[in-house]
């Protein structure tokens, strides 16, 4: 059965200040944002009523403007605010939030200083991001497309324009049975999945992860980082090269969608999700309020 498409659905999508019946929330086709990239967007999830550090995700949204040469029509308060009305007016309890901004159609060139600046906030019903694979550990193969230099995109920005490349890997390696791409860097190191940051389990018990110098340095990946080393696990983050991954036990993404999610293959490189791995996914859970997982992850 194909899926319900995002723009038939019910429920309220707040847009530009109020509130509006999900199937009218539209744009125009000549906005600067379609056109030219000029869109900065982030992604949220809901766990029993409440927004999983919605300031952090607030306050990245009106960075990601800012980098782009625009400010949000809200502030980071108000904001708030308006993902939660979303919420209640929707009735999520468990989903996920997404709030964009880009630029209107008031000027169609690659200069639009002068352009509407719109926000919209759409939140639904979501599962697990990979399904029951986010359970059983997901394959990966290095896409040919390359995270870009910090001198020649806003890296940092969860701008919209940066996930063109990931949307081109995603589907080059569905189409040969994988789940998700592994990002390289422009100096071949590697960097994130198509949407989420990658961490590794190494020989010497200790987790690795890459530094954020050219990809996003995500919530989740940031609240991993807290529960690992909060249970005195060390914690390095360096450059790290694909012939790493043969020294590697254990390899996990975060993300708001990914959540915690194993891997158990990148290319030819073969591995268990193990205890690490899942002590780190009931950690998470924990503190979103969901229920845990090591036992059905395990089978104990």
């Amino acid at each position: 059965m194909a899926p319900q498409p995002y723009d038939d659905r019910d429920g309220l999508i707040w847009l530009d200040g109020a509130l509006v019946p999900w199937r009218g929330a539209t744009m125009h086709v000549l906005s600067h944002g379609l056109h030219y990239a000029s869109a900065v967007f982030e992604g949220e999830r809901a766990y029993n009523g409440a927004i999983f550090k919605l300031g952090e995700h607030s306050r990245r949204l009106q960075s990601s403007a800012r980098m782009l040469g625009f400010e949000l029509p809200l502030s980071v308060d108000d904001l708030d605010r308006a993902c939660d009305d979303v919420c209640r007016a929707n009735g999520i309890r468990d989903g996920y939030v997404r709030p964009i901004a880009w630029r209107g159609s008031e000027m169609m060139a690659v200069s639009a200083q002068q352009t509407r600046i719109h926000l919209a906030i759409a939140a639904w019903s979501w599962g697990a991001y990979f399904g029951d694979k986010s359970s059983q550990g997901i394959r990966m193969k290095t896409s040919t497309w390359r995270r870009p230099h910090p001198d020649t995109a806003p890296v940092l920005a969860k701008a919209s324009g940066l996930y063109m490349i990931c949307t081109m890997s995603k589907h080059d390696v569905e189409r040969q049975g994988y789940d998700d791409a592994l990002m390289l860097d422009w100096r071949g190191q590697v960097a994130e999945a198509t949407g989420a940051n990658i961490f590794l389990v190494m020989d010497d018990g200790r987790l690795h992860t890459p530094i954020p110098d050219c990809f996003l340095d995500g919530i989740t990946r940031r609240t991993v980082i807290d529960l690992a080393q909060a249970r005195g696990i060390e914690v390095v983050e360096r450059p790290i090269w694909p012939e790493d991954f043969g020294r590697t036990r254990e390899v996990f993404l975060t993300g708001t969608a990914a959540e915690i999610t194993p891997v158990r293959a990148i290319d030819d490189w073969q591995f268990s999700p193990g205890a690490l791995t899942w002590a780190l996914v009931d950690d998470y859970r924990s503190i979103t309020g969901q229920q845990l997982a090591t036992a059905a992850a395990t089978g104990s």
